[in-house]
């Protein structure tokens, strides 16, 4: 556990990552199912799942605000008696998997390809808000004029 109250107080504006930080070392570790963030380019993200098993009737996916929560439920294979399991290895329980977005993150689509669950985002960060450069103008030096001849 990491304390980042000294940093607090000499930052201006990152009040928001240090409390994901916290957010972050509290919440408790999940493993299933297993997934991979990927960047594809500068501003092209795609999260990949491992759902084998699981069909896009099975699977729902929101985005609301800043979070994206992707939510699988499968019926119950030992309900249905026509099968009877003798080894169960591969995983078909409940999941639920959040994850936070960055700002001007949005969800783009999702794909269901061999098992696994591709989600691509999308960084469009407003014109306003790019960066952009800004002159600087020096009082202490006089600006010359030029006189032209009439």
């Amino acid at each position: 556990m990491f304390d980042y109250s000294p940093f607090h107080r000499s930052s201006v504006g990152f009040d928001r990552l240090f409390r994901l930080l916290d957010e972050a070392a509290n919440v408790e570790t999940q493993s299933f199912p297993p997934y991979n963030i990927e960047r594809l380019s500068e501003n092209s993200y795609r999260i990949t799942m491992a759902v084998a098993g699981f069909s896009t009737d099975d699977i729902a996916i929101e985005s609301k605000g800043n979070a994206l929560t992707i939510t699988g439920k499968k019926a119950d294979i030992a309900a249905d008696k026509s099968v009877e399991v003798l080894h169960q290895g591969i995983a078909g329980r409940s999941f639920e998997r959040r994850f936070q977005l960055a700002d001007y993150v949005e969800v783009k689509g999702a794909e269901l390809n061999h098992g696994l669950l591709h989600i691509s985002l999308q960084r469009e960060v407003p014109e306003a808000m790019k960066p952009r450069q800004i002159a600087i103008k020096s009082g202490n030096r006089p600006v010359a004029l030029e006189a032209k001849a009439a």
